[in-house]
């Protein structure tokens, strides 16, 4: 009797650690699957010339947090979903209040951190004034009489004759655009959910 408790017991401590055995691996491989996905995204939107801000707007997280779990998730989500999905979708863009939009050439430069910049923030910027040129059958320019810099920018010239200036285009405005789909983020994801029993099995062995 003593002996069958004793073996009882052992199977026991057996069981009991390979169901940590267990956890561990699922939340590891859970983990990894994810950690995976989003360095995917992230690399599909810097790839796509998006910009490695809004790469890094994707984040992950497994769960629960702190401990093992044999029922353990992972969440792969962006801080930019709505430009992101555009971006996924393919999207035509228009202005909210039905007029145009005004597209930046690269002569009008950037604002901080790369953010796109307005015709009122530009003329507020350098100080010069922003003028109409109606082309007929082509888009519509706003320009301005500017010099350019060794970056290609339009600034003010501080010249009094006026040499070195001429007449830039600054924006160009189009009555909408069209994106093109240049993300598959859900492709991404389906690939990454198939991959994460592979993702467990790597976990255990270790």
């Amino acid at each position: 009797m003593k002996f069958a408790v004793e073996v009882l017991g052992s199977v026991a401590e057996i069981m009991r650690a390979e169901i940590e055995a267990g956890k561990k691996a699922v939340s590891a491989g859970i983990g990894a699957a994810g950690e995976g996905l989003k360095l995917d995204w992230r690399g599909q939107v810097t790839g796509a010339g998006l910009g490695r801000r809004l790469g890094n707007a994707v984040r992950s997280a497994t769960y629960p947090k702190g401990r093992n779990s044999l029922n353990a998730a992972a969440m792969v989500w962006t801080n930019a979903p709505k430009i992101l999905s555009a971006f996924e979708q393919g999207a035509t863009i228009r202005s909210k209040r039905g007029g145009f939009l005004a597209i930046p050439t690269p002569a009008a430069g950037t604002l901080p951190r790369g953010a796109r910049i307005t015709p009122a923030q530009w003329q507020q910027r350098t100080g010069l004034s922003l003028r109409l040129v109606v082309r007929p059958g082509k888009s519509l320019l706003l320009v301005a009489e500017a010099r350019l810099n060794k970056g290609g920018r339009a600034i003010a010239s501080r010249s009094k004759t006026g040499r070195g200036v001429a007449t830039v285009p600054i924006f160009i405005l189009v009555p909408q655009v069209r994106l093109a789909k240049r993300l598959d983020l859900l492709g991404a994801a389906e690939r990454a959910i198939s991959g994460v029993p592979a993702h467990i099995l790597r976990a255990w062995s270790t």
